[in-house]
């Protein structure tokens, strides 16, 4: 009677814990995952990139096309700045300066949200329709990819914009600014690619 009563104690139902051998949190570990995902996406496009311009052997760019690099280097320095700032915001949480992670993390928002707007300003101004050639659809495509992801993390940067000035992280508990933060950087490093591949 005695074991049985043991046994009963010693029962376990529902699912099992989880498993956290690992050293990265879940959340890190499932953004890094998508992150290696979204590489080979960008990649696809890329190895078109390098077809249409390497391999056909065509004059690049194309003849009545004009790639404008100024604007796009001036987009680039804002994209750059965008990771620094947001770098200043996630040094600033883990050390309590609420201050310092709110004006940070806003100015990151605002750089990104630029980005954007001189890139849909471009879009309506440069001159060239996606279906023009190979090389206006791989523009259009690698740019609007791009501009996708940046919106997307904007959205994010939002999200926690929004919750920084309620007050939701401390130098304890800001996985929510590490995971977001390391999507941007990712934005911005595919950028870089990009404006040094395609731009120059």
């Amino acid at each position: 009677m005695e074991a049985a009563s043991i046994a009963h104690v010693g029962e376990h139902h529902g699912p099992p814990a989880a498993n956290h051998s690992s050293r990265v949190e879940a959340p890190l570990l499932g953004m890094m995952l998508f992150i290696i995902s979204e590489i080979m996406v960008f990649g696809a496009f890329f190895t078109a990139y390098f077809f249409i311009r390497i391999a056909q052997g065509e004059s690049w760019p194309a003849p009545g096309t004009h790639l404008p690099a100024l604007v796009a280097g001036v987009n680039t320095a804002i994209l750059v700045s965008s990771s620094f700032t947001l770098h200043w915001a996630e040094t600033a949480i883990k050390r309590g300066n609420r201050f310092a992670f709110k004006a940070a993390i806003l100015t990151t928002f605002l750089l990104g949200c630029t980005f954007l707007f001189i890139q849909i300003n471009e879009y309506a101004n440069i001159g060239f329709a996606p279906q023009d050639s190979a090389q206006q659809t791989i523009f259009y495509s690698l740019t609007g990819l791009h501009g996708a992801h940046v919106f997307i993390g904007l959205l994010l940067l939002l999200t926690v914009t929004v919750r920084a000035f309620r007050g939701h992280y401390s130098p304890e508990k800001h996985i929510g600014v590490e995971v977001p933060g390391i999507y941007w950087h990712f934005v911005d490093a595919m950028w870089i690619v990009y404006f040094t591949v395609y731009i120059l």
